[in-house]
């Protein structure tokens, strides 16, 4: 389903390009490679009393994969059981198949010993998407089904589940083409498998959606082993009832993803990058909900003040203020209309540039400069009574560099950190807004004192629905995970913190907070694991459809059990 790099070094911090606030980048979505290679000399795990079917599994396993495709080792097992918020059990093995036929077999030896398999991505879920508290069961990793078929007649690219968006990207822009939805900022590593598996949103969402809704069909293994492929043809997906939708934002619990077909679109080749500063969310949210609705960006991402740490400001000098002045007159409908809005800006001066609650970050693409030109220009009369234009370096870091480094499992000093999220209508928008405010009142005090803080973080799913992410950090020791994905050199660089258990069950229990508070107002979410409710939320009649079809996919209830609440 998901690379977890396994058998990769694992990503190195401070020698690689940092984002301007690479902690901001939402993370629902994020697969990254954290585990360690096995050593030359595994050291095995397996309790003294085994039972020899065990060891029998362990053989099959390696008949079907190979040696070097089954990993025992202590440290992979260690990392493999741990998301970026919490510990599972020890699973059994981790196997990483070189192609579909050895990954039937090994999901044949499971099936037939009775094991649990839960397919695994790079490790960045805070949901327990693939952590299984009882243990002993068998992670699997897709991430050597790497092949890439292009069809740029039929617009249709083949990839295997383990290819990185990053990669595709790549391999696609000699064409000029791409997909609609072009991957998570984690893409670099995030697998194609995976952000299907989990619904990711970031590049291309605005005008195109999740991961989801960019895929014609796939080929999915089942708990049997039998291969399945959803969608009949490359056409369209919805020839007849959508069964490739069945298997998208599952997260492994009905199947694990072999291979996926993807639709594609030419690139445009020509973009614009604008930032806005708001003083409040509904000035924000309304430039936000315009925009979306009428199509303008590509992709944009909103931040609070608290999440900006500052970026924005460092940005504004003598050229950068009369670039905006120019587009601003520009943009507006009337010459008195600019000469206003220039005024305002003059009389907020760096206060609004530097320190506005909230920020947006647009990129609007276009197939010549006049086209992207004309919906910058759109985009910012919309905003004329709305906000402040400020430069717009984030945003175009963003476009010179979509996939960012992977520092963001940490805070911006070194905190541990936990997302949030739910999508929200934009009627709804405003009510969870004041809620979240209240919520925040009433643990002020315990979190100034426990160093817990939080920030926001914001994007539109197409013109209906609002992500709102919330980030909660708190002072802690990175545990394994971190130390696998970052490395020492890059820990080094961070301040230290002593564990402290007050401290991170106050964050604990004030994300069960925000669960209920987002479900409370109608939210949806991606990356449903264990931790957000799926299986209550549905209509009685829909929920036993869905609990018909686990059991017959999987009787045995063998993959990733007591995901999104199906086969507790």
């Amino acid at each position: 389903m998901v690379t977890m790099g396994a058998y990769r070094r694992p990503i190195r911090g401070p020698s690689a390009p940092v984002s301007p606030a690479p902690h901001l980048l939402p993370m629902s979505h994020t697969r990254i490679s954290p585990l360690p290679p096995p050593s030359s000399a595994p050291t095995w795990v397996l309790p003294a009393d085994t039972s020899a079917s065990t060891f029998t599994l362990l053989d099959q396993l390696r008949a079907a994969v190979g040696d070097a495709g089954v990993s025992t080792d202590a440290d992979t097992l260690a990392v493999a059981a741990q998301d970026v918020f919490q510990q599972g059990g020890l699973p059994l093995a981790v196997l990483r198949p070189g192609n579909v036929e050895a990954l039937q077999a090994a999901v044949r030896c499971c099936a037939s010993a009775g094991v649990a398999m839960v397919p695994r991505g790079g490790g960045a879920s805070y949901t327990d998407g693939y952590l299984l508290a009882t243990g002993g069961h068998v992670l699997i990793d897709v991430g050597a089904l790497n092949d890439i078929n292009i069809d740029p007649i039929n617009a249709v690219v083949t990839v295997g589940a383990g290819v990185t968006w990053a990669t595709l990207r790549e391999r696609l822009a000699p064409h000029g083409l791409r997909t609609p939805f072009w991957g998570p900022f984690s893409g670099r590593v995030a697998t194609i498998g995976g952000s299907v598996s989990q619904h990711t949103i970031s590049h291309g969402s605005a005008a195109h959606g999740g991961s989801a809704q960019s895929v014609l069909g796939m080929d999915v293994v089942l708990a049997s082993g039998a291969l399945l492929r959803t969608g009949p043809g490359l056409t369209t997906r919805h020839d007849g009832p959508d069964l490739t939708g069945l298997f998208t934002g599952d997260c492994g619990a009905l199947g694990i993803k072999a291979a996926l077909r993807l639709p594609l679109i030419a690139a445009k080749p020509h973009a614009e990058a604008l930032s806005f500063a708001f003083n409040d969310f509904s000035s924000f949210h309304e430039l936000v909900r315009l925009s979306a609705r009428e199509g303008l960006d590509d992709e944009h991402f909103g931040l609070d003040q608290s999440l900006s740490q500052g970026q924005i400001g460092r940005q504004q000098g003598l050229g950068d203020r009369l670039r905006i002045a120019r587009q601003v007159m520009a943009s507006a409908k009337s010459i008195p209309a600019g000469l206003r809005q220039l005024l305002r800006m003059a009389l907020a001066g760096d206060r609004v540039m530097t320190k506005g609650a909230y920020m947006a970050h647009f990129i609007v693409e276009g197939a010549t400069a006049t086209e992207a030109a004309a919906k910058a220009d759109r985009l910012r009369l919309l905003a004329m009574d709305l906000g402040q234009e400020i430069a717009n370096t984030v945003p175009g870091f963003v476009k010179a560099m979509p996939f960012a480094p992977l520092t963001n499992v940490l805070g911006p000093k070194g905190e541990r950190w936990v997302p949030v999220h739910g999508i929200l209508s934009h009627r709804q928008a405003a009510a969870f807004h004041t809620a979240l405010q209240a919520l925040r009142d009433r643990n002020e005090a315990d979190m100034t004192a426990l160093g817990v803080w939080m920030g926001t973080m914001f994007s539109a799913i197409g013109s209906t629905g609002l992500l709102y992410e919330i980030a909660l950090y708190w002072p802690g020791r990175p545990d394994r995970y971190h130390q696998a994905l970052l490395g020492a050199d890059h820990l080094a660089t961070l301040p230290q913190y002593e564990d402290s258990p007050q401290a991170a069950g106050l964050a604990a229990r004030i994300k069960q907070e925000l669960v209920s508070l987002y479900a409370a107002h109608g939210a949806s979410f991606l990356q449903l694991g264990r931790a957000y409710p799926y299986t209550e939320r549905l209509d009685p009649a829909a929920l036993a459809l869905l609990r018909s079809v686990k059991s017959e996919l999987d009787p045995q209830n063998l993959m990733n059990p007591g995901v999104l609440g199906l086969g507790t």
